[in-house]
């Protein structure tokens, strides 16, 4: 194999194809990507064994075909620390090497034939949404999925189809965000909800958003194949079932304010400086007219910021995990938001357009 990569590009294609190679593993070959020739083109690929992604890279010079394993970490850092714009690799049967103007690397290689194999797309798509709608609906919710929960369902984001609108929904059993998405091609999901591993949806996330990019999306046995211009992505689907959220979602809430999302998001960060594990929030109070939001720890002290509102219904003081709202309000695009409250024992509402919604379960101060 001899390839001329144009170095940016091979860069970009590394950092998106290796954010899913384990860091650890007892099979050292998970470690490495995948890089083959096509007629035109590159194919880099990886995989973890539960998800995989391959990404073709067309600014380059094929002089010679091949298909070869090498460790990822290794041409990473190679590539990322050169400043040649052409970077020229040669492959023989055990080693590559990698070529600079004035500098030469030689990385050992592995069998391709022991390297798992990785999905393609191929076939008719699903599934059509916009990458640059449904990358924002996978930032409005993926920070409310569980990270390490015994309920594997909680570790995903449920896709629910209807009509020409897909929602995203996430929840670690203490908050719940959910966000709705236009399709611009409709199908049925298998059983009308999947749930969708949080890493394969951060992988979309990465993918460089053009105004006019598509993502198809198709469903193989329990598998999501996801094609969006030079990247696919394949993933095993989440077993298990998500709880039923609608139930959750507060419908009698008496009390709704608009509210600045800058000047809330700097008063719950400013509040929750002197709030600690023990104080578990903090706290705020509506009255007529204002907005008051306060911490207190028996051993450092207390903080307490006031903000001038319209709100004129009954006053009410209710307690949050302040960063359970500084994970919303971070991603917001609005200038503004409504929190909808009713009792100090019951969740608090957060929504934003028509297209999202935030339950926050609150905690006793």
């Amino acid at each position: 194999m001899k390839v001329k990569f144009n170095r940016s590009a091979l860069q970009e294609a590394l950092n998106l194809v290796t954010s899913i190679i384990p860091s650890r593993t007892p099979k050292p070959i998970l470690q490495c990507l995948r890089i083959a020739t096509e007629q035109d083109a590159v194919r880099i690929s990886a995989t973890d064994l539960e998800a995989g992604i391959t990404c073709l890279i067309s600014q380059v010079d094929i002089g010679e075909a091949g298909d070869i394993i090498v460790p990822a970490d290794k041409l990473s850092s190679i590539v990322r620390e050169s400043f040649d714009e052409v970077i020229v690799l040669e492959a023989t049967e055990s080693a590559v090497h990698l070529i600079g103007s004035d500098s030469r690397f030689t990385i050992y290689s592995h069998d391709p034939q022991q390297y798992p194999a990785i999905p393609g797309f191929g076939g008719e798509a699903d599934l059509e949404v916009r990458l640059s709608a449904l990358q924002e609906g996978i930032e409005y919710t993926i920070f409310s999925a569980a990270r390490e929960s015994t309920r594997y369902a909680l570790n995903g984001i449920l896709w629910e189809v209807s009509g020409k609108k897909l929602s995203l929904v996430a929840t670690d059993g203490r908050r719940l965000a959910k966000a709705t998405v236009a399709l611009e091609k409709t199908a049925k999901l298998p059983e009308n909800r999947i749930i969708v591993p949080a890493k394969t949806m951060s992988l979309l996330d990465k993918i460089p958003a053009h105004d006019d990019g598509m993502v198809q999306v198709r469903f193989v046995n329990n598998q999501i194949v996801l094609a969006c211009e030079t990247v696919v992505i394949s993933s095993n689907l989440v077993e298990g079932n998500f709880p039923k959220y609608d139930d959750i979602i507060p419908k009698d809430h008496d009390k709704k304010i608009t509210l600045p999302r800058d000047t809330v998001l700097s008063a719950v960060r400013r509040a929750a400086l002197l709030a600690n594990e023990d104080s578990k929030g903090i706290k705020l109070a509506l009255d007529k007219g204002t907005l008051v939001f306060t911490s207190r720890t028996p051993e450092t002290g207390d903080a307490k910021i006031d903000m001038a509102i319209e709100y004129e219904a009954e006053p009410i003081e209710i307690g949050f995990n302040p960063q359970f709202l500084v994970d919303v309000l971070r991603v917001l695009k609005a200038d503004d938001f409504e929190l909808h409250l009713g009792q100090s024992d019951r969740p608090g509402l957060i929504k934003s357009g028509s297209n999202f919604l935030y339950i926050v379960m609150p905690v006793n101060l």
